[in-house]
């Protein structure tokens, strides 16, 4: 088998390894310390690579538990629980019928969303003001497009109190969409 050289792993892949993490954890200075940690844990075990798939593709594998760590580390050290005013005392959400409250029809075309820069950047900063635990199961269950038992492992949290936090995390940051975004 090839021997595997390290010295080039920031140059070759830091900047994909970079851009994978902020897409997930929308702060920059915790993306550069992932990829940090994936490229030292790269090192460590080096000698177990297998060469069954590309570096690469190794690294990210690495980065990905990364990231559910510093999720699991984020959800345990954090139990504050920010709720946003729609929702009253009891969790339930106050004037949900009320037509003022009813979310706008968005005329646009998926397709050019999906390659636009500008909305991904504020999709990021949307999320970035999700309360944590929001944010975490946000990310780890749609963007991650992880198991709901796998989340909900991860971060501690049951069925229900997962499907409740993405609803409400939905609810924000389509609040946060249209007032950033569709509404310019």
């Amino acid at each position: 088998m090839p021997e595997i050289n390290a010295d080039n792993w920031v140059e070759d892949h830091g900047d994909y390894l970079y851009n994978y993490a902020l897409v997930r954890v929308s702060r920059p200075e915790v993306a550069e310390d992932l990829v940090q940690e994936t490229f030292l844990a790269g090192i460590r075990s080096l000698a177990s690579f297998e060469h069954k798939s590309s570096v690469q593709t190794w690294l990210v594998a690495i980065l990905k538990r990364k990231i559910i760590d510093y999720y699991r580390k984020r959800s345990v050290i954090s139990e504050e629980f920010y709720v946003e005013e729609r929702f009253g005392p009891n969790g339930n959400m106050q004037d949900h019928w009320l037509e003022k409250h009813a979310p706008d029809r968005w005329q646009v075309n998926s397709d050019e969303l999906l390659e636009n820069d500008e909305l991904k950047k504020i999709l990021q900063a949307c999320i970035r003001h999700l309360p944590e635990k929001w944010a975490s199961c946000f990310i780890l269950r749609v963007m991650e497009e992880m198991k709901g038992e796998v989340v909900c492992k991860e971060l501690n949290i049951s069925p229900s109190n997962m499907w409740v936090m993405l609803h409400r995390a939905r609810l924000q940051l389509r609040d946060c969409l249209e007032k950033g975004w569709f509404n310019q």
